[in-house]
């Protein structure tokens, strides 16, 4: 629609309106000019005063009001929408705030990893319930102290409707779009029983005090109760969520994983571990008893990006390398999930022409969780020593590409050693890329080191993929003392695993006509036309072709033979 078009259809409908009204109006009315005996009286506004006199108006005087009120209306309710918005927005950001653990490994080394401070679970029901239901709330509260507490014509309903509407409508509407033979799963179906539980409770508990045990009055004690009932509800989720108390001791769905581990599931499929072995970071902090559900979510995510990227990589094989990681970053932040809250925000936004909200914070979003360091109060007397950057994408045929680590913190004039080696992922050591294990020496001053790790090259067309870089033991020779790798000396941060997706450059190649344009007699009877094939002549491809009428037209003045042309492997024209 024409932005154009918008305000002439906004004053149609205003007209509309007043005239339904009136008409309406007309029709039950006692006296002419005057208000129904029917109708609700009119009261003064809590910010819009009465527009006096209400009586003897013409119909034009009416359309003049209603267009009026029409765009006060709208222009407050984007008002009380772009201060949710910026309310939700700072509620996001306070939820995701990260904290760093220090895990030690097996080899006494640390790792530092981030996990966020709110619990997922908490903020969803008590930062993140707030603000998505923010207007409503101050809506009724408005009503209320304006009614001196008593109920009005929003009362309880405006609460307990939209309430009730995110529970069933949402929750039907989420169960009905899901495609055929697909299938969705809970991600922590012990928290939705224990909120589905409590909002059911929370119905038929209103019943009970509005309509049962006090008809239309709230006494006090029903309102302290009712109150008390909210930190409970978040302190059974919470319990679920962790798995406290008596979830400890319930039976749980095992599958086995790598290295003789078993990595426990509950509400989605068995984890799948990369060539059926764990990764080594994974299994040393649950060990070290680190959170197994953030290193689970840390572990999905990369793989997510993988297989995202090998997809895009797919549709788009002559896209460079930084657009596509671009488009796999938006894909992964726009595939998580998200709450109502996020929702309400995109619609504002929608609304007000502030744009896709995943599209302004991704390259942010992605490069604190990637790429950056945590900000942090680091020890200033510890060295840290990380990749920098943690994820490369390199063509199959690049040869030999350079890896960076860097170093920060501590006394930077002592001598800092550390070990790397290499680990498998989808791409195998020998056959698609050369295993590398040394030791960087970081000279005194020196901030950055690199070293190089080579790609082998095939004629194979494969899916793409990739492999794991480590580094380990971190060390600080000093003057005339042999080693040190005491823990408040130097250390490993995060990241300390660099990922490398190899893009595999046998792809099928791009099909194109030899020439644009092509002369024939008439009387030549069949003509051939090429279809080329370049860069790139893997596997097997089919073709199809159509006609479009131009001043020639089919059945009169040409035939098309076939529909379709097959190359087969290596074949380019």
């Amino acid at each position: 629609m024409d932005y154009r078009t918008k305000p002439i259809l906004l004053g149609l409908l205003a007209i509309t309106v007043v005239s339904l009204a009136d008409a309406h109006v007309n029709t039950t009315s006692t006296a002419a000019g005057n208000c129904s005996s029917e109708a609700s009286p009119c009261k003064e506004g809590i910010i819009l005063p009465m527009w006096k006199p209400q009586g003897n108006l013409s119909r034009g005087d009416k359309i003049a009001r209603a267009t009026v009120y029409m765009v006060v209306l709208i222009y407050l309710f984007l008002g009380v929408s772009i201060i949710a918005d910026r309310f939700m927005a700072a509620i996001e950001v306070i939820t995701s705030k990260e904290k760093d653990i220090i895990v030690k490994r097996k080899d006494g080394t640390t790792q530092v990893v981030s996990v966020r401070i709110w619990n997922e679970t908490v903020s969803n029901l008590t930062l993140m319930a707030l603000g998505s239901s923010a207007p409503e709330i101050l809506l009724s509260i408005i009503e209320v102290c304006g009614n001196n507490f008593d109920a009005g014509e929003l009362g309880p309903g405006t609460i307990v409707g939209s309430a009730a509407f995110n529970l069933f409508i949402i929750i039907a509407i989420c169960v009905l779009v899901v495609p055929k033979n697909e299938v969705r799963r809970i991600k922590h179906l012990r928290v939705f029983f224990i909120t589905a539980t409590w909002s059911i409770f929370a119905y038929l508990w209103l019943y009970f005090i509005l309509s049962v045990h006090s008809y239309g009055v709230v006494d006090i004690w029903e309102a302290v109760l009712t109150f008390i009932f909210f930190p409970i509800t978040v302190l059974t989720a919470y319990i679920a969520d962790k798995k406290l108390l008596v979830y400890k001791f319930l039976s749980k769905k095992y599958a086995p994983g790598g290295r003789n581990i078993t990595v426990p599931s509950e509400g989605k499929h068995d984890v799948e571990l990369a060539d059926g072995k764990a990764n080594p970071l994974t299994e040393e902090m649950i060990a070290h008893g680190g959170d197994q559900t953030d290193v689970q979510e840390f572990e999905e995510h990369k793989q997510d990006f993988v297989s995202i990227l090998r997809e895009l990589k797919k549709k788009h094989p002559n896209m460079d390398h930084k657009t596509l990681n671009e488009m796999a970053e938006y894909e992964v932040l726009n595939k998580g999930p998200k709450s109502r809250a996020f929702y309400r925000m995109q619609a504002t936004r929608t609304m007000t022409g502030g744009g896709n909200v995943i599209k302004k914070a991704k390259l942010e979003k992605i490069a604190d969780m990637i790429e950056e360091k945590p900000e942090i109060q680091h020890d200033d007397n510890c060295t840290r020593i990380f990749f920098q950057p943690s994820q490369y994408t390199v063509m199959e045929n690049v040869g030999s590409f350079t890896v960076t680590v860097t170093r920060e913190g501590g006394n930077l004039g002592q001598v800092c050693l550390v070990d790397y080696f290499t680990e498998n992922g989808t791409a195998t050591a020998g056959e698609d890329y050369i295993e590398a294990a040394g030791t960087l020496k970081f000279l005194p001053y020196e901030k950055h080191k690199q070293f190089e790790v080579t790609v082998l090259d095939d004629d194979v067309f494969e899916e793409d993929e990739h492999f794991y870089i480590h580094l380990k033991n971190p060390r600080l020779q000093k003057a005339n003392e042999s080693y040190s790798s005491l823990a408040n000396e130097v250390t490993l941060s995060q990241p300390s695993m660099a990922t490398v997706m190899i893009i595999d450059d046998d792809h099928p190649g791009i099909f194109h006509f030899e020439t644009s344009e092509m002369t024939v007699n008439e009387n030549v009877g069949e003509a051939q036309v090429k279809v080329v094939r370049s860069s790139g002549a893997r596997g097997a491809v089919k073709i199809p072709y159509f006609a479009t009428d131009g001043k020639a037209k089919r059945g009169l003045d040409y035939e098309l033979v076939g529909d379709h042309v097959i190359f087969e492997n290596d074949q380019t024209e």
